[in-house]
């Protein structure tokens, strides 16, 4: 259990936290959310006691260990794969160190031999013996191949260091579990074992998460900063989501009365409640659920940018054709050979590959950024394609000094000042923040930019790479319902699951030995028996 008293957190006059008071126990899994800033990894942090609250405290049960997901890729990299997950439980990995010293000595003592035989008996209360083995069933778990276990953590890539860091957080069973977006980086395999994981794990999980897929699998309760404050609401996120849009709406129907407000509260929780009897944590959702009060549901305070794509012109016939295109990366990997297909009308499809290169270096082809070692792919004559590219081929669009009514006045066919600063408005930069350099952005706000530049270009074909990243639930559920409205083709790839599964309707996976083409949806694409067997023939071929 963790328990939080009268914790406050201010920087300067901004007021993080403010007498925060909850309680974290044992058998639930807590989502927090806020909107980007309100502080969700601080208060992780607090959580952790890598930072002092200025009031209050945080406490733990007796004998109770606290997990946290290591942030620092390269904190571990002196030490083995193996050995950086067994140090996620600190006490058993100082134990097999010492027994190590020990056992090595030449003048080997009567006293040490007393001391070896309390740390083997400690060792063994603790499983020491099955610690290896345990490691080792994570770590494939999260897509570590076994021959990477004894490698250096140096010589792993960024992606793989990630797995290993939360396998790491995993390991030993923790009573208290702490992860700060642990779906990143993470492949499908890998994300629905994490699901799995978390979902029968018994003790206290609290997590941050921009994944709203994740999210709902996993949780029990959703824990909202809000308003400066930090509060509870039993169920998962799209629960929470739903209510304080219906509270929201409630509270601008002024004149409907009181009695009818708490019916169609009530009505939606009943609703809730039986779709909550499908999930993996069915009982105790629908218990929780059922001792939920009409005042315990709030509205959020949360704005929502609007992001609306219009196409000047309707597609032809002719949208795209991609015949044999090949591309080796620089470091000689082959990403994809001899890839084809064609795009129709009505596709929405999403790109998916295990080394997220190939689906860049395509999507760059097909927007002129790179050019193929072979192959063509054409465009139809209607086409007006807008490309989206990923952080690294968005970033040379801020290196101007001009303010952010300039920078879109660039992008745009009106130049009023009053337009572009309406648009940049729904895009929630109002007033000083529309004259904000675009070098000095953050990450979210640029994304929210190109999304604006995307929408000023009146393009009727929309090709994305990680549209998402960097950003705030409520931008992602207004971006995600702008694409499910979009009159016309999208190629995208995302790591967000709900996100795929609501807007893609072919699903298109690179190998480097072939490719896999489906017109169903991300959710029947996964659960497939025979696509399953059909990729793990291509990815063996080049194993």
């Amino acid at each position: 259990m963790v328990t939080v008293s009268n914790v406050s957190l201010r920087y300067g006059k901004r007021v993080l936290f403010d007498d925060v008071n909850i309680k974290f126990t044992p058998g639930n899994c807590y989502g927090v959310i806020g909107a980007n800033g309100a502080g969700k990894s601080t208060f992780l942090k607090i959580l952790s006691g890598e930072i002092e609250a200025q009031t209050g405290s945080v406490s733990i049960g007796a004998g109770e260990r606290m997990s946290v997901l290591k942030q620092n890729q390269f904190a571990f990299d002196e030490f083995p794969v193996l050995q950086t997950v067994i140090m996620g439980n600190q006490r058993l990995y100082d134990i097999m160190q010492e027994k190590d010293v020990l056992y090595a000595k030449t003048d080997f003592t009567d006293a040490d031999g007393e001391r070896a035989a309390e740390l083997e008996a400690e060792f063994a209360e603790m499983n020491g013996w099955d610690a290896e083995s345990d490691a080792a069933t994570l770590l494939s778990g999260l897509g570590i191949r076994e021959d990477l276990h004894y490698t250096q953590m140096a010589d792993l890539n960024g992606s793989e260091k990630v797995r290993v860091l939360l396998a790491q957080a995993l390991f030993g069973n923790p009573d208290i579990l702490l992860l700060d977006e642990p779906t990143n980086n993470l492949d499908v395999e890998s994300s629905i074992w994490l699901e799995n994981f978390l979902a029968n794990f018994q003790n206290t999980v609290i997590v941050v998460s921009h994944d709203r897929h994740f999210l709902d699998q996993v949780c029990t309760h959703i824990v909202d900063i809000d308003f400066s404050k930090v509060k509870m609401y039993s169920g998962n996120y799209t629960f929470w989501y739903e209510s304080s849009q219906l509270a929201l709406k409630q509270r601008q129907d002024q004149n409907k009365k009181v009695e009818d407000k708490r019916k169609e509260l009530e009505e939606f929780i009943r609703r809730f409640s039986a779709n909550a009897s499908k999930s993996k944590q069915a009982t105790s959702r629908a218990k929780l659920l059922e001792k939920l009060t009409i005042d315990d549901i709030q509205p959020s305070s949360r704005k929502y940018p609007y992001i609306n794509f219009k196409p000047e012109r309707e597609v032809g016939d002719q949208i795209l054709t991609v015949e044999n295109l090949t591309y080796t990366a620089e470091d000689g990997t082959k990403l994809f050979e001899n890839l084809s297909f064609t795009i129709n009308r009505n596709d929405k499809v999403f790109f998916y590959s295990r080394d997220g290169l190939a689906v860049t270096a395509l999507f760059d082809i097909l927007s002129g950024e790179r050019k193929a070692d072979s192959g063509t792919f054409r465009w139809g004559v209607t086409i007006t394609m807008a490309y989206f590219p990923n952080d690294n081929g968005r970033d040379k669009f801020f290196q101007s000094d001009l303010n952010l009514v300039d920078w879109l006045r660039q992008f745009s066919v009106e130049k009023d000042e009053s337009f572009i600063r309406g648009f940049l408005g729904r895009m929630l930069f109002s007033g000083e923040e529309s004259l904000k350099k675009a070098t000095v952005l953050s990450g979210g706000e640029k994304v929210r930019c190109m999304l604006s530049r995307m929408m000023l270009s009146g393009a009727n074909v929309l090709v994305l790479d990680d549209p998402i990243n960097h950003l705030d639930l409520e931008s992602i559920e207004a971006e995600n319902r702008g694409l499910i409205d979009f009159k016309g083709p999208v190629l995208f790839t995302s790591h967000d699951h709900q996100f795929v599964q609501t807007i893609a309707n072919r699903i298109i996976e690179i190998t480097p030995a072939g490719t896999i083409d489906k017109l169903m949806t991300y959710d029947d694409y996964i659960s497939d028996s025979r696509v399953k067997a059909q990729r793990e023939e291509l990815y063996n071929a080049v194993a």
